[in-house]
Parts: structure tokens; sequence; C-alpha cells
């Protein structure tokens, strides 16, 4: 019989709450709910710059590669912006 390691795939493009990190997810979404609304972002603003930042080659385990940020709480607040050199939001 052979002895076969499963392996775990990790998406490795995901925002936190696509991946399996549930309970990082969760955590992090009560974080941002309980934010002041001065600080915060519009939900549409928001998802708006999740989706630009779900589409980005620099997004590794819902972290940002360039700041290391949690791409979720950067998106969420009034006073960030893209990371990136060339800002797409």
């Amino acid at each position: 019989m052979e002895n076969r390691k499963e392996t775990l795939r990790v998406c490795k493009k995901c925002l936190l709450r696509e991946g399996e990190e549930e309970e990082y997810w969760i955590n992090l979404e009560q974080y941002i709910a309980n934010l002041e609304e001065e600080v915060r972002v519009s939900q549409e603003e928001y998802e708006r710059r999740l989706r630009i930042c779900g589409q980005c080659e620099k997004i590794i385990n819902g972290m940002c590669r360039v700041c290391g940020c949690f791409v979720e709480l950067r998106c969420a607040l009034k006073v960030r912006h893209c990371a990136d050199v060339k800002k797409k939001w």
C-alpha cells in the first residue's frame, strides 16, 4: 500500500474572507465592524476597494506584499490608500 501525504492547497491570491482562515476573518470582520464611522469608508467604497485588491497580483493569503497589511483592514480605513507604487484606489 502506498503511503501518501495529503497536501493542502492554499489559495495564495484570496482575500481572508475567501480563504480557509475563517477565525482570522471573523476577528478581522468584527474589528472592522466596530471601527468608528468617521474612520471607516462606506460599505460601497469598501467593496469597490476589495474588488480592485482581489484582482491584484501582489496579494497573498489576504495580505498585501507591498506593505504587509491585511487587505480587508486597509480597504476599510478612510486614511489608507493602495500601497502599490501605481495606486489602484
